[in-house]
This record gives structure tokens, sequence and C-alpha cells, in this order.
């Protein structure tokens, strides 16, 4: 057998010779393929066009190099797949308003005294945003699972704040067992909230990832569309608001994070996101409406402070400015296609649906909170378990808070330094606040 080398191949003459390469650096084959569509590197834009894209794209990258410096990535690669995960745990995760409805002595007055407290304790253990969200979210499931009795409400809710700072803030920032008993002013022995954070964890049977408003927000606002400061800290504080009131109960975190970001947006003045509303936003948003049209002097002071500091851009004063003003939102009437008139036959007989309402029993459905001999609760035993309990006067419930420990913070720790030492909130820190130097 001959041996042919792979010199004696290339010495060998072609009987056709190679292709020259194309003068308009793109080959013939290439452009057979699609004739009527030629590729994008060809199409011809105008200066100003071209200029235009590279702004934008340059705008893109500098909003994404900023929220990485502050520890939040967009995931863009697992954007939708996250997006789903999020709504299937949105839906594990909820609670029962009905069942809520059934607790003989827990009555929706109280809410929003535990929920004031909460947000007090909150704000001065400088906890994150995504905290105090699980934290009711918490409180609400094992209200709709155990009897809670009025004594017990408060230890409840600090045990549940106690357990989201574990799963969501630092080591650090993680209130002791002795805070939490100082803060109610002694009146739950330490044991109790060891002894709370035990139950309620085996009542919720520890699922603790649920999506928070804020984290839907955070999606929101660093989409394709990326929201103004002042946009996300009016939105923020009308999600807050939320937490305080029945009506709100009954919708999904992401409903509620984007139907305070639309009223947010049109109370700034920006345009809506019409294809994107759905049905329970803008029920959402009527209800917010309703809720600081008629009721805005009822709000918590605790919250409305708290919004008020330029670093969250005076959030309160600009949304109370507006309501008390006599503003209201302004649903933007869609265009309606001329439709063929249709002749309707009214019915002469119309029969009254009857509703029939049974009462509930307490029994075995909701196993109530066990107690301690620290925690006895035989004052509670069989006072309201009656069927017309709506008629017999509810138990007064006012959280004890220690307010001797709560110090006068200085102006440049707040109102929260957490986004100097944690992953820090989706917005950027304002300029006029001062805050304290991040240690390198």
């Amino acid at each position: 057998m001959k041996d042919v080398s792979n010199a004696t191949r290339a010495s060998r003459p072609s009987a056709y010779p190679k292709k020259k390469p194309s003068p308009y650096g793109v080959s013939k084959s290439s452009r057979r393929q699609s004739p009527l569509y030629p590729p994008h590197s060809l199409v011809r834009k105008t200066p100003r066009a071209a200029k235009a894209e590279l702004i934008a794209q340059r705008q893109r990258h500098l909003q994404i190099s900023a929220l990485r410096r502050e520890g939040i990535y967009l995931e863009e690669e697992y954007h939708e797949e996250i997006r789903a995960y999020m709504h299937e745990m949105e839906r594990l995760t909820m609670c029962s308003i009905s069942s809520m409805d059934q607790q003989p002595e827990i009555r929706w007055h109280m809410r929003p005294c535990l929920v004031d407290f909460l947000v007090e304790l909150h704000f001065m253990f400088r906890l994150r945003p995504e905290t105090l969200y699980l934290t009711l979210n918490i409180i609400d499931r094992y209200v709709s699972k155990r009897v809670v009795y009025v004594k017990h409400y408060q230890l409840v809710g600090c045990a549940a704040l106690w357990i989201a700072a574990k799963f969501e803030d630092a080591k650090e920032r993680v209130p002791t067992v002795h805070d939490l008993a100082q803060m109610c002013q002694e009146t739950y022995d330490e044991s109790a909230f060891i002894q709370m954070e035990g139950h309620v964890l085996s009542t919720i049977q520890w699922a603790l990832g649920h999506p928070t408003a804020e984290s839907w927000l955070r999606i929101f606002c660093c989409g394709p569309i990326m929201e103004e400061q002042k946009v996300q800290h009016v939105a923020r504080f009308l999600m807050e608001i939320t937490l305080f009131y029945r009506e709100f109960v009954q919708y999904p975190s992401s409903a509620i994070a984007f139907g305070a970001l639309t009223l947010a947006r049109y109370l700034c003045g920006k345009g809506r996101r019409l294809f994107e509303e759905t049905e329970e936003c803008l029920e959402i948003v009527d209800h917010l409406d309703n809720r600081l049209a008629k009721h805005a002097n009822e709000l918590s002071e605790t919250l409305v402070k708290k919004y008020s500091y330029a670093f969250y851009s005076k959030a309160a004063t600009f949304t109370l400015q507006f309501y008390l003003q006599g503003g209201r939102f302004q649903r933007q009437p869609l265009v309606t296609l001329p439709m063929t008139p249709v002749r309707t036959y009214s019915s002469k007989v119309c029969t009254p649906m009857s509703v029939s309402t049974t009462a509930s029993d307490f029994s075995d459905d909701m196993p109530a909170t066990p107690t301690s001999p620290i925690l006895s609760s035989d004052a509670f035993s069989g006072s309201y378990m009656s069927d017309d309990k709506e008629n017999l006067p509810s138990p007064k419930f006012e959280p004890v808070l220690n307010k001797q420990l709560i110090e006068q913070v200085p102006e440049q720790f707040l109102p929260h330094d957490f986004v100097t030492y944690q992953r820090q909130a989706l917005h950027n820190l304002n300029v006029s606040s001062p805050r304290p130097a991040m240690v390198s």
C-alpha cells in the first residue's frame, strides 16, 4: 500500500479551486437562505436610532451593575421558572380567612394593635423588610389552625417575629429571648417564647418559604421597567398598610405587591401597565383607595412616622397629602367596540336565594394553643364558646410594649441600617439622608 501523507495531499493539484471570500463579508449561500429578511447586522440604522439603542444598553448595564453591587441579582436566565415556583409556593402558604373568622376570642379589630406593635419592634431591631411580611404570614397561618386566646395573641406575634428573623436576617440581627421578654415588660416568661416557637413551627409544618410581597415587588421593579426610587417607596408604604386590615388577607402576596405598585405609579404620575393588571390587582387598588380616602387619619402613627423620613422619600407625607386634598384613583376606561343591539326579555318570576348559616364547632377542628403552668388559660376556658358569639362583648387586647427600651435613635441611623450590613433592599440610598459609613 502506498503511504499517502498530508504533505502529498496538500501538494496535489485540486480540480476545484477554493472559493474566494465574498467582498461583502457574507457568502452567497447564506444570502440565499433568507433573501427577503437579511440578518440584523446588515440592516442599516440611522445614526439617531443607533445612538439611542447604545444609550439604552448602557443604562441597562449600569442599572444591573448597581443592583449587583447591592447584592441583588436578577437571574434573567431563570426568570420564568422562578416566578412559576413563587406562584406555587404562594398558593401553598395561604391562610384561611374563614377559619380566622371562627376564632372565639380573637377579633379583627385587635389585628391593627398587634401589627402596630410588630412594626415598632421590627423598626427598632432594624430587620429586613421581608421579615415583617413573613411574620404576619406565619401568624395568619397559625391562627387559621389553632384557637388562640387573647392573652397569648402577643406571644404568638413575638414568636412569629423571632422565627421570621432567624429565617430572613443575619445572626447578629436576630433578637434574643431576653430582648423579647423585656419588650413585653416581662408579661411572658422566657421559656414561653421557646415553647411557642416550637408549637408554631410544628403547626405550620415548618413551611417558611413564603414569597413575600417585598420579594414580588423586587421582581416587578427590576424587570424590563426599572421603577424610580420614589415609586418604590410609595409602593412599600401602601404594602405595609395592607398588613393591618382584614380585606387584604384573602389576596396573594403577588397581587398585593402589584396592586400597591399600580397605585404608587398613579400617585407619582406614571403610566399604568394595563396589559399586566388583573382583576385582583384592581380590587386591591380600590380597597387601598377607599381606605386612604375615608380613613386617612386612622392610619398607624408608627407606620406614618416610619415612612416620613427622607430615606423613604417621605412616601407617607406625599400619599396622605394627595388623599387629604380630595384626590382619588381614576380607572382608565377601555375603548369599547360598537356591538349589534340584542333584545333582552325580563323574567316575570324571580326566586330569591336563601342563605343559611350554621354554627361552627370548635371542639375538634381547631385545637387550642397548648399552655404551660405559666400560661394557664383557665380564665378563658369556657367564656366565649357560645354559638351567638357575635352578640357577646369581645375581650380587650392591648399589646404591652416597654417604651423605656425604645431609645431615641440618632438621625444618621434612621430608619434602617440593615442596608449597610446585609443584602440591601431594592431602593438606592437617598443621598440627602445621612447614614453610617460602611466598614471595609
